[in-house]
């Protein structure tokens, strides 16, 4: 007969886009774009495979990022697997402000407690709570978690998220450069002070958002910003370059996440002379895109990170 393997689990993990604009650590999107990895126990130590984006540079032992995750959940938990096998399937580019870590940071939380044989289900509460202890922020892993348009935040009671879901004209397109760039050295160019008109101008935008995003109307407005994105220009010149040409071409463009990475949120009903719909604003935008950049029209994942257990048969005898 066949039964699900209670030692084996498989975690897919979308990409995620933050900020998109005004909603600085409060907003994040989740892309059709993903890693999936197999976790399994193993009879002692540990095993890791990394296969497509970064295999032969990520780590393979205790320093991994999924491991570490996975073993914070564990001390969560209260368990000690024997023994670990972790296989990734990487697709999401590292470095890149496409939400590589806090995939991730979901995967191996996600990983220690579906494979923990102390708990009969997930809690996602307690998993979001984890994951945005580990990130600092709750943006990325809330969207990597739900799914959708996430917004999220913290409070006296802890972290909190909700999705919403996403206007279906809304394309997505991310341009990816060569270039990497560390979340940490981005942040660091922030000042710590910005005048209230500028933050109560960020407030309105990212309100806007809201609903520029559910109704997919009004993106261009909708995602200007004052709070971030000009103060890290030093550090991804290439990208904000990049972005004023989007703009002035009437396309939302955006920094993605810590950059460099480019969103572009275009609209999949423009037409023009017969063309299919979308064809001719992702026409447009990748007119614009200098050499060297990778061009990823893609869908929203509305659904977000996603457990699913092998079935293997065994003797019924």
């Amino acid at each position: 007969m066949t039964v699900l393997d209670p030692d084996r689990v498989t975690v897919r993990v979308p990409a995620t886009s933050a900020n998109l604009g005004p909603a600085f650590d409060c907003a994040g999107l989740a892309l059709a774009h993903h890693d999936v990895l197999d976790f399994s126990v193993a009879p002692s130590g540990l095993v890791v495979e990394v296969h497509g984006v970064g295999a032969g540079e990520l780590p393979t032992d205790e320093s991994h990022l999924v491991v570490r995750a996975f073993r914070a959940a564990c001390d969560e938990l209260g368990w000690a697997p024997s023994g670990l096998r972790v296989s990734a399937r990487n697709a999401i580019p590292q470095g890149r402000g496409m939400g590589s870590s806090a995939a991730a940071v979901v995967a191996g939380v996600l990983g220690a407690w579906a494979l923990c044989p102390d708990v009969e289900a997930i809690d996602l509460d307690a998993v979001l709570r984890l994951t945005t202890e580990m990130e600092g922020h709750p943006d990325n892993v809330a969207a990597c978690l739900f799914g959708g348009l996430t917004l999220s935040w913290t409070g006296d009671a802890g972290v909190g998220a909700d999705s919403l879901p996403v206007h279906e004209d809304v394309l997505p397109v991310v341009l990816v450069p060569d270039a990497t760039l560390s979340t940490e050295v981005a942040r660091g160019l922030l000042p710590e002070l910005v005048p209230h008109a500028d933050a109560a101008f960020n407030a309105g935008r990212s309100a806007l958002l809201v609903h520029a995003l559910t109704s997919g109307g009004l993106l261009l407005e909708a995602t200007e910003d004052r709070l971030h994105q000009r103060q890290r220009a030093a550090a991804m010149p290439a990208s904000l370059e990049l972005i004023d040409r989007l703009r002035a071409a009437g396309h939302a463009a955006v920094v993605s996440g810590a950059g460099p990475s480019v969103l572009v949120l275009a609209r999949r009903t423009v037409r023009d002379a017969g063309r299919p719909a979308g064809e001719q604003e992702l026409g447009d935008v990748t007119a614009l895109v200098p050499d060297g950049w990778s061009v990823l029209p893609l869908d929203v994942d509305p659904t977000g990170a996603r457990v699913s257990r092998e079935a293997r048969e065994v003797s019924s005898r």
